[in-house]
């Protein structure tokens, strides 16, 4: 990470907090992700999952959309910055492993995931899978800007949660 630090700043009349121009919620881990887990039973995982990677992609989508206006990116340095970004809000610390330009194609490693670090190492699944729509909705954004157009799809292959060192997703053309 180039910077540790992310500026907040609170706006004193509403109390509404935010990071990069862009309004956040502050909250325990706890309380996020027992709710998670409870839509999750309430819905199932799979019906959540994908409703989860509908929703993750298109806000990814529009964080990078919004950042690149606000601080000039473009193209790649855009996703770095994202990445950069959600490990510094607590998410868990994101590395990408490689990203081939001609496809979208990447492998992002997650390490210290909000999931794992509440649940434990031994939850028997993957949990991670919150994830995926992110990772496609802002390399997907890259693809628009760059000309590449990709069309991606991306999906947790180990989890710590289930006993792997680290959690791994590919995301792969479709």
């Amino acid at each position: 990470m180039a910077n540790p630090s992310v500026p907040i700043k609170v706006d004193p009349d509403t109390g509404i907090w935010s990071t990069d121009e862009l309004p956040m919620i502050y909250m325990p881990r706890h309380f996020f992700v027992n709710n998670h887990l409870a839509v999750e039973a309430a819905l199932s995982e799979k019906v959540y999952a994908q409703q989860l990677y509908t929703a993750g992609h298109k806000s990814a989508w529009d964080w990078c959309e919004k950042e690149s206006e606000t601080y000039h990116l473009t193209g790649l340095d855009v996703f770095h910055y994202y990445m950069n970004r959600i490990s510094q809000r607590g998410w868990g610390q994101f590395t990408v492993m490689s990203f081939d330009i001609n496809t979208g194609a990447s492998d992002i490693r997650l390490e210290h995931s909000v999931f794992v670090e509440h649940c434990g190492t031994d939850a028997g699944r993957n949990l991670c899978y919150m994830y995926s729509g992110w990772f496609t909705g802002a390399l997907e954004w890259v693809g628009q800007a760059t000309n590449q157009c990709y069309s991606l799809n991306s999906h947790e292959t180990l989890c710590a949660a289930n006993g792997a060192e680290h959690c791994l997703f590919k995301v792969r053309p479709i």
